[in-house]
């Protein structure tokens, strides 16, 4: 047995079976039939030497299962090398322990996943302290991709306002706001957030006066109950911005929260194919046949893929 394949979770029929087009690679389906009892029986398609799994992890206690059992088949039938492909990972904002008795669930998230696996590919993870995901996933391949080259090639291509400002909620995304404003000659602005909860967040700029009479487009890596989105939106509003979209890496929130993101004067709200959402605007799939070319460098050269 040889050859690369990619196996996918339900979820994700669409980016799966749009990638493995791309790729040139046959895709299958992975069965799940749930029990009375609530057990789940996961059935996959045949194996290849390489196996690729895709899965977004929104939603995920039942795919992390579900992976750990289609992990033991795969390498049942032969799949000597097994790549997740998780655009979405779950589990990485708690990276300590905050409270006592808290666990740390990236740790121990990371550790069942590098049992199971041989790489891990994700992008723009929610991480905090830990600034490597191979820290994540020790001891297996891991990669930490940027979404922020499909977004700027899209915003590009729609000729963007040169006077618009990209900005960020925090400093944690400072680093996406830097790297989408470098690319495209626009300024950035990066607030200060103040949690008051999980859904109730204060934000201040240091110099508003850049926002004024220019149009803003927030950024950031998750949108989830969308409090620091709203925030970010009234704090943008009230420095004098003249219009505000956004655009999100990871769209977690429930759909009909685009009517409140419309009330904060979000003018639009665009996300990535990271995880299935009515706001999908950004495809990923040329960042993930880059990345995947290594594997089938490592295949027999015949049934490689042509670069």
């Amino acid at each position: 047995m040889s050859g690369i394949s990619i196996q996918y979770l339900p979820s994700a029929a669409a980016d799966a079976t749009r990638l493995a087009s791309k790729l040139g690679v046959a895709a299958h389906a992975i069965a799940l039939h749930r029990f009375p009892d609530g057990e789940m029986r996961v059935t996959v398609g045949p194996s290849t030497s390489t196996t690729i799994v895709y899965a977004s992890l929104d939603d995920p206690s039942d795919k992390l299962i579900a992976i750990v059992l289609a992990a033991e088949v795969l390498r049942r039938q032969g799949a000597t090398r097994l790549v997740l492909l998780a655009p979405y990972f779950c589990y990485m904002r708690q990276d300590t322990a905050f409270h006592e008795g808290e666990a740390i669930s990236q740790k121990a998230i990371g550790r069942l996943i590098a049992h199971n696996v041989d790489r891990v590919i994700t992008v723009d993870a929610h991480l905090h302290r830990t600034t490597d995901i191979a820290n994540v996933f020790q001891g297996i391949d891991a990669d930490n991709l940027s979404a922020m080259p499909a977004i700027a090639r899209t915003l590009r291509a729609e000729n963007i306002d040169p006077a618009t400002v990209v900005v960020g909620p925090d400093a944690e995304s400072r680093r996406w706001v830097g790297d989408l404003a470098g690319s495209l000659g626009l300024t950035c602005a990066v607030a200060q957030k103040v949690r008051h909860g999980d859904q109730s967040v204060e934000l201040v700029f240091a110099d508003p006066p850049l926002l004024a009479g220019r149009p803003a487009l927030i950024l950031d890596d998750i949108v989830s109950s969308g409090g620091t989105l709203i925030a970010c939106a009234q704090a943008v509003s009230a420095a004098g911005a003249t219009t505000i979209d956004a655009i999100v890496t990871h769209a977690l929130f429930a759909p009909k929260r685009t009517i409140e993101f419309a009330n904060a004067g979000i003018h639009s709200i665009r996300s990535t194919y990271s995880v299935p959402h009515p706001t999908n605007a950004f495809t990923l799939d040329d960042l993930f046949d880059a990345a995947l070319r290594s594997e089938f460098s490592r295949a027999i050269p015949s049934e490689a893929i042509s670069p």
